[in-house]
């Protein structure tokens, strides 16, 4: 019965990320990490430094399955980070990335 109960609350929590309906402390801690391993390829604040990298203010705010699939095992010139982050801190960029940079 609990299986069940665990179930239904990440059926939850990924519909609830689906929609857009991050908690502003999930945006902020995204923005920390964002600035600590992104930023540097990404730009600051999600401006793009007008290098080779995607301009992250233009992904696709409904396509978290791409997003997570770009970082964990990279794309293109961009390094796999799949080894190097937890879940829950790719879900918190993912946030940060949601907001447009403007949190």
């Amino acid at each position: 019965m609990k299986l069940v109960y665990v179930m239904v609350a990440l059926l939850w929590v990924e519909g609830a990320l689906a929609e857009g309906t991050e908690a502003e402390g999930d945006v902020q801690k995204g923005k920390a990490l964002y600035s600590q391993i992104c930023s540097h390829c990404h730009g600051l604040n999600m401006v793009n430094p007008g290098n080779a990298s995607f301009d992250l203010r233009q992904f696709p705010h409904d396509d978290r399955t791409r997003f997570f699939t770009s970082v964990t095992q990279g794309k293109n010139q961009m390094p796999a980070w799949g080894d190097l982050l937890e879940s829950e801190e790719i879900e918190a960029i993912w946030s940060y990335v949601r907001s447009g940079g403007k949190s």
